[in-house]
């Protein structure tokens, strides 16, 4: 039996914390909401209700409780976790301050705790829109939010960052954002992975470990986005769009080679046109 932490518990993780469920390993899990804390609860989830974002004092530059020395505590048991997961994002919406202060909070709580491996899920959206193929040794022009974040956390022993191409599956379909709709970024690459083999390559993660620190999350085949919003509207019964127009088409492609070899893991979806 395994022993799973999951710091933010989304729609991702969410989905990954039931599978573990049924490995038969022991979930715990931190969420922002009494209503999503009931539910893990109730599902067998050792649920915690807690956000890591603070307020910072500007005189002291520091921030003002420090809740994560609680929560370390409930926390803390003879055995090590198997596995620490971080599904706290960090977006554009955020300053950069909001973002210091939420991780470095993430930072205080995972140092206090006893694990194996640590796995942080970032975005492959940290790399520049504009032409070219991105594997994980790119270093120029990465979007400094993002980075920032990445950085925080990999300061931590026994830390990864999987960076996770647009993510569907489930009730998240491409065309049903697109219906009556004008399409201008329909000739750009789609560097998209399906919520099941997210879940796959990080319970592969679980058992076999990992040797590398970065690792881009994409399918191994990069249709046009457009061609993926007409064969999901197609499959799905959507609307297609009223119009695709030939803008904003640069061709970034995201490589996901690395880890796909490193696991020797096999793709459900090995592309978006599956989807």
């Amino acid at each position: 039996m395994k022993r799973i932490l999951i710091l933010g518990c989304g729609w991702l993780a969410e989905e990954f914390a039931h599978q573990q469920l049924k490995n038969k390993h022991q979930v715990w899990a931190t969420t922002t909401t009494e209503e999503k804390y009931h539910r893990l609860k109730n599902d067998g989830i050792f649920a915690y209700v807690h956000n890591f974002d603070g307020t910072l004092n500007k005189a002291s530059n520091s921030i003002e409780s420090n809740p994560e020395n609680i929560l370390a505590e409930s926390l803390k048991t003879s055995d090590p976790f198997d596995l620490v997961l971080t599904s706290i994002p960090a977006t554009n919406r955020n300053t950069v301050e909001e973002l210091q202060i939420r991780f470095s909070k993430v930072y205080s709580l995972i140092s206090k705790l006893h694990y194996k491996q640590h796995i942080f899920l970032s975005s492959v959206g940290i790399y520049p829109d504009m032409d070219g193929i991105f594997d994980e040794s790119y270093k120029e022009l990465l979007n400094p939010k993002l980075h920032l974040a990445e950085e925080a956390l990999l300061e931590l022993p026994n830390t990864h960052v999987f960076r996770l191409g647009g993510l569907f599956g489930k009730q998240r379909i491409f065309a049903k954002y697109f219906e009556d709709r004008i399409v201008q970024t329909g000739d750009q690459p789609a560097n998209f992975i399906h919520l099941e083999d997210v879940c796959g390559i990080l319970d592969q993660a679980l058992n076999k470990g990992l040797k590398e620190t970065i690792y881009n999350l994409v399918t191994p085949e990069h249709p046009l986005k457009k061609e993926v919003i007409l064969a999901s509207a197609e499959k799905y019964g959507y609307k297609k769009p009223l119009g695709i127009q030939p803008e904003n088409s640069f061709q970034k492609i995201v490589s996901g080679d690395k880890i796909a070899q490193e696991l020797n893991y096999g793709f459900k979806y090995p592309s978006p046109l599956d989807f």
